[in-house]
């Protein structure tokens, strides 16, 4: 599917070097702002164990893994809502990501330059925050007189979406984010057409020192970037960038030496990947055996059909029925024949809403 998150901060907080970690694709890095300015996209592999044990029990010529996007959008600085630091340019590439991966600095370091010339981790995610309410509110007031006039005639949907601009403005104009209100259903469906920046689900990333890898809570900033994040109700992950980076370097053989020498189970950038894919609603089924077993992504909430053509349209076209067994049940039982005699392999039709870990044979005519 394609959603990608983009990776935001203030110049100098890490977020090339995180992406450059993720992808591998070496976007340019430098000491000083502006290093990125044209918004580099580079797709991952989302880590999922389940693949192997699939194989195990299916075995397949080749595993495929799902895959994420991210873009890495260039430093945002105070003011960028006015056009300052080639704001409006970074501002409309934040408008085209469908989640933000807010990066802070969490770390000490006297040879890295910080853009404000000191570290506060709190002022960095308020000023970016503060830009995207501010161009926002800018959307909102230029959308506002327009719905308000034809909502005078009684046109219902105007006065729908006038109901929801008069519910989003006084947030706004406090500074606050469009995702930290409730809305109904409804209400939603306007919001989403609006396109506003502070509607979109946020991640927080502490960069923190590679000393604190084993225990990010251990480190103040860490501890104060999580107390802001709980305000929107927002997950923080805390990860050194740097160190992430030279872990992608290594063979797998490595890494695991590496990592249990750091006193850490798994990679941050393993956590970041499914928290990101998470964060936007995703979810994974599989297809197993035969020539591959596959990961494929879909987003929570959708129905067999559907589903189906996310490996194909002719799928979701002639879709007939879906052979469903859970990875868990698959699992338990060590076979597909076991799952089956046991009663767990399911014949689903097109009202079924696929679940995370679903493996599935789609039977379809066209």
């Amino acid at each position: 599917m394609a959603l990608t998150a983009g990776i935001v901060g203030l110049p100098n907080v890490g977020k090339s070097t995180l992406f450059n970690a993720i992808t591998k694709a070496g976007a340019e890095m430098a000491n000083y702002p502006f290093a990125t300015i044209d918004p580099n996209v580079g797709m991952v592999e989302v880590p999922d164990t389940r693949l192997a044990r699939i194989d195990q029990i299916l075995p397949a010529k080749k595993i495929v893994h799902t895959t994420f996007e991210f873009t890495d959008i260039a430093g945002i600085v105070k003011g960028a809502s006015k056009g300052e630091g080639l704001g409006n340019k970074f501002l409309e590439n934040i408008r085209q990501v469908d989640a933000i991966v807010h990066v802070v600095r969490a770390f000490d370091d006297d040879n890295i330059t910080h853009v404000n010339g000191h570290i506060d981790p709190l002022d960095d995610v308020e000023t970016i925050n503060l830009e995207l309410s501010i161009a926002d509110l800018d959307s909102i007031n230029k959308r506002y007189a327009k719905v308000e006039k034809v909502a005078r005639t009684k046109d219902k949907e105007a006065q729908a979406e006038l109901a929801v601009l008069q519910k989003i403005k006084p947030v706004l104009e406090q500074g606050g984010a469009v995702r930290s209100i409730e809305f109904t259903k409804e209400e939603q469906r306007i919001v989403k057409g609006l396109f506003l920046l502070t509607s979109k689900p946020v991640l927080y990333v502490a960069n923190i020192a590679e000393d604190d890898m084993a225990a990010p809570q251990d480190s103040k900033y860490y501890q104060q970037i999580k107390e802001y994040a709980a305000k929107e109700n927002a997950e923080v992950i805390g990860i050194s960038a740097k160190t992430e980076e030279e872990i992608a370097e290594l063979d797998d053989e490595e890494r695991q030496v590496f990592l249990e020498a750091e006193g850490v189970s798994e990679s941050g950038l393993d956590r970041l990947i499914r928290a990101s894919y998470h964060l936007l609603g995703l979810a994974t089924f599989f297809t197993a055996g035969g020539t591959e077993t596959r990961a494929w992504t879909f987003k929570q909430g959708m129905k067999a059909p559907q589903v189906a053509g996310v490996i194909h349209s002719d799928f979701e076209r002639g879709f007939i029925r879906a052979e469903t067994v859970s990875f868990a049940d698959l699992d338990q039982y060590g076979s597909m024949q076991a799952a089956k005699e046991a009663g767990r392999l399911r014949l689903e039709g097109k009202d079924y809403e696929v679940q995370d870990g679903d493996i599935i044979e789609f039977r379809f005519n066209v």
